[in-house]
Parts: C-alpha cells; structure tokens; sequence
C-alpha cells in the first residue's frame, strides 16, 4: 500500500509567524509603558514604567536577528509590500536609536527637535505600519502558540533584555555620561535655578498669547458664582515661594522657585459645592486641564519665577504648577478656573491640542 505524505508548510513559516507576533507583543508592550511614561510625574511609579520601557525596547532589539531572516523572503520580492516594510524597519530604527541616544545624553537635539521628541513621533508614524503589518501578514495567534516552552522562550527573552537595560544603566552612571544625572523619568536637567535659561515650549499648536496686565482677568466660577481677579489682586495676595520640577515629555526638566498662591487661597475648599468633583483650568489659548478638587492644596497659581514676573513664554501673566504632574498639567496664560461637577478623568490623558 502505497504511503501518502501529508504536504506541511515549511518549518521557517511557523518561526516567520512566531518572530512576528512576538514583536507585535513587545511594540505594543513599547508603546504601553512609553505612553504611561510620557503621563507620570511621581518617582515610585514612573521608575518601574521607564525600566520597563527601556527592558521591551531592547527585547525588539534582541528579536532583530530573527525578524532580519523572516524579512529576506520578503526583501527578495519588490513590490508595495517591500516598501513598506523597508519603511517599517528604517522608523523602528530610529525609534531604538533615538531611545538609546536619548539615555545616554550625549545627544539632545536633532535639528530643531529634542531626541525624545523625534523618539516619539517616529514611534507614532509607527502604529498605522504596525497595523498594516498585521493584516497584510494576517499574525494571527493560535492556541498552539501558548505552549509551555514558548512562554519560557519569550520570558527569557525580556528577562535577558531586562539585565541588558541595567547595563547600560550603570554603564551609562559609571562613565558619567550626561544621562547619569537624567530624572526617573527620563528627562534631562536644563537651566534650574537659570529662568532665563528655561526652554520656551507649548503644547501642539499653542502659540504664546499676548497679554496685557492691566487688562488681564482670571475669571472664577463656583456653581452659580462668579467673580473676577486683576492681576494687582492676586499678586497682592499673601504668595508664597515653592520650589518645583517642571518636566516636560520632550525629554528635559528645569527646578525652579516659583511664586504664587495656593490653589485653595483662591477658592476655599469649604465653599466648593458637595456636587463639584473637578476644578478646570482654562488658558487664554483654549487649552485645559481638569483636576481633582482634593488637589487645591497641591496645585499654585504662580506669577512669578527666580524672583522676577513670569515672561510671556513661561505663562505671563499667571500659571499653573502642578507638582508630581509631566509639563503638560501646567496650564500657561490662566484665564479661567472653575469647579464641575464632571470627574477630573473625564478627559483626555494627553490634551487632542
């Protein structure tokens, strides 16, 4: 009786498949703990966020030489689908290069843009690639994947990324490259103590407003109260001088003194109506953020800084400072604040402008 081979697929297309979706679990991984990274301020949490970002992103490094065998098939074609993946890997290279500059310091600028910041926006001109890799490919995972010893294969695999990321950590701290001094988040110290040194920054298309003192209001709405502060009034208030980090998600923080009042001077706590969870922020751009009313007595509204009135570019006539928040929580140009009765997380957690 003659024997009947059953065709198999080639063993390289399980491998080509297995490469793929592990990728695809670590960019996503990436783009988690990069994203969580960019939002927080407090040192306990965003110390493990950032090991843990640089851990995956050099697990993709380490996958490389397997994903570069499972390419060639690809490479070996010329159509659209080459060049887009020639694309795919060129912005993956940036964004594992610009990420490993960015830690070390030794580079922080490219052109006009920070390297975090290039780091970042390549990583997003990634996911629209990213998603066509997968349906082109169709990586679906199978339950066959889920075996005991491809766990371990991946788990080894992070875990020997994880031990890299510290040894380039200390290598970096040992040699005293200029990312030893960088903040737990990542960040770089620029000009603390030097307010005419601090980078002028917005957030998307904010542009510095041109604000007149004399004329300049900060409006302030309680319920169905309302009531207006010049800037002679807030400035005649008793203001206090705190000592603050601004971190911005571009990649460098400043520590100043800022000088300003207390968030809960400006609106008694005990006045806020029981249905009020929030208190918003609104600039004189339209930008806002929305706070939690527990956290009047750790915000400020600031008019100065080192001793001097805030310049246009840093927030004149007032800003916000939110300590233990990323830059991005400071509001610039306040002009209104008021409570709501809407949740502070009903938002956005990065403002869409």
């Amino acid at each position: 009786m003659a024997e009947t081979n059953t065709p198999r697929r080639p063993r390289s297309h399980f491998s080509g498949r297995r490469t793929n979706l592990a990728l695809l679990t670590l960019l996503l991984g990436a783009f988690a703990t990069g994203l969580t990274g960019q939002a927080i301020g407090t040192q306990a949490s965003g110390n493990l966020i950032v090991a843990l970002h640089g851990a995956v992103g050099l697990s993709v490094l380490l996958l490389a030489p397997w994903k570069t065998r499972v390419a060639q098939r690809c490479l070996a074609r010329r159509n659209a689908k080459r060049t887009l993946s020639l694309v795919l890997a060129g912005l993956a290279t940036i964004v594992l290069v610009t990420g490993i500059i960015h830690s070390t310091g030794t580079v922080s600028h490219i052109g006009p843009f920070t390297v975090l910041w290039v780091h970042v926006a390549t990583a997003l001109l990634l996911i629209p690639l990213i998603a066509w890799h997968y349906l082109a490919r169709k990586t679906s995972p199978r339950s066959t994947d889920l075996t005991r010893r491809n766990l371990l294969r991946l788990g080894g695999l992070t875990s020997l990324a994880g031990v890299l990321w510290l040894g380039v950590d200390r290598s970096i701290a040992l040699t005293q490259l200029p990312g030893s001094t960088r903040r737990f988040s990542g960040s770089h110290e620029r000009s603390s103590f030097d307010p005419a040194g601090i980078p002028v920054t917005s957030w998307l298309d904010d542009r510095t407003p041109n604000l007149d003192a004399g004329s300049w209001r900060l409006t302030i709405e309680q319920g169905s109260d309302s009531r207006q502060m010049t800037l002679a009034e807030l400035t005649s208030m008793a203001t206090e001088d705190v000592e603050a980090d601004l971190d911005c998600t571009s990649g460098w923080y400043t520590r100043q003194i800022w000088t300003g009042v207390r968030l809960d001077k400006v609106i008694d706590p005990n006045s806020i109506d029981e249905g009020a969870r929030s208190i918003g922020v609104w600039s004189a751009t339209g930008y806002a953020r929305r706070f939690p009313t527990s956290d009047l007595e750790r915000l400020w509204l600031v008019t100065g800084v080192g001793g001097e009135p805030l310049s246009a570019g840093h927030g004149f006539p007032a800003r916000l400072i939110a300590p233990d928040r990323r830059g991005f929580w400071w509001v610039k140009w306040v002009v209104r604040i008021e409570t709501s009765p809407i949740p502070w997380w009903i938002q956005l957690p990065y403002p869409a402008t």
